[in-house]
C-alpha cells in the first residue's frame, strides 16, 4: 500500500472533479510547477493511484430513462457459481456497476437502460436467467440528489 501526502490529496481531489484540467491549471490550483506536477500526476498513474479518466455523460442524452439498484441472491454459494454469476454480469451491457456485498444477498448491481420495458426484459431475460440466482429485489432511482461517480 502506497501513502500520499497531502499534495497528492489536492491532486486526486481536483482531478475527480475535473479530470479535463489541464496540467498548468492543475499545477496552479495544487501549489506546484508544471513539470513537479506532471511528474506528480505520472506517478500516480503509474502506481496504480490513478487508474483511468472518464466522461460523465447526460443520461438522457444518451438514452438513459431509466435506473435501477438490483439486490441479487445466489442460490449456491460456491466459488464457481460466484465466477459464473460475474462473467453473466460481465458481458450485459445494462449493468454498469456490480459489487459483491455483505449481507443478506450477494451482489449489488446497477442497471440503466431506456425505460421500464427494457428492464422488464433485463430481469426477465438476461438477470431471470442465469442458474444461480435465487432472489431478485429492485430499487428503482427516482432521483439522485448527489452522484459523485464519474
Amino acid at each position: 500500500m502506497s501513502t500520499l501526502d497531502d499534495i497528492d490529496h489536492r491532486i486526486l481531489h481536483a482531478l475527480q472533479k475535473d479530470g479535463r484540467l489541464s496540467n498548468l491549471a492543475l499545477a496552479d490550483q495544487v501549489g506546484l510547477s508544471p513539470s513537479a506536477c506532471l511528474r506528480r500526476v505520472a506517478a500516480l498513474e503509474k502506481r496504480g493511484v490513478i487508474l483511468g479518466y472518464r466522461a460523465v455523460v447526460n443520461p438522457d442524452e444518451v438514452g438513459v430513462g431509466f435506473v435501477a439498484y438490483i439486490a441479487v441472491g445466489l442460490n449456491v454459494h460456491t466459488k464457481s457459481a460466484q465466477e459464473a454469476f460475474e462473467r453473466a454480469i460481465t458481458a450485459a451491457p445494462q449493468v454498469r456497476e456490480c459489487h459483491n456485498i455483505t449481507g443478506t444477498v450477494e451482489y449489488l448491481l446497477r442497471v440503466e437502460v431506456a425505460d421500464l420495458a427494457a428492464y422488464k426484459h433485463f430481469h426477465t431475460e438476461i438477470l431471470g436467467t442465469l442458474p444461480q440466482v435465487n432472489s431478485i429485489t429492485s430499487y428503482v432511482v427516482m432521483g439522485s440528489p448527489k452522484d459523485d461517480r464519474a
